[in-house]
């Protein structure tokens, strides 16, 4: 399973996403606002989330907001600390 099949696995399962499948997020989609819809309280629990399913840890906010545009540069911001 790659990282960003995971990702969009736990972000459902995490942050109870209903009426939400994998398949309908789409990698460049906007993770907050118009595009999967996640607020401020999503954004602390995706760094949990990250932390726990990836063993990646963002220190701050302002480290992780380039990595929180959408599922693809969240992928790869993992994919670059997992290594």
């Amino acid at each position: 399973m790659s990282v960003k099949e995971k990702l969009k696995k736990v972000l459902i399962e995490d942050l109870n996403l209903e009426d939400v499948e994998p398949e309908e997020i789409e990698d460049d989609m906007a993770l907050f606002g118009d595009g999967l819809g996640l607020d401020s309280l999503d954004a602390v629990e995706l760094v949990v989330i990250v932390q726990k399913h990836f063993g990646v840890e963002i220190k701050d906010m302002e480290e992780g907001r380039p990595a929180f545009q959408t599922l693809s540069t969240l992928a790869q911001y993992i994919e670059e600390r997992m290594a």
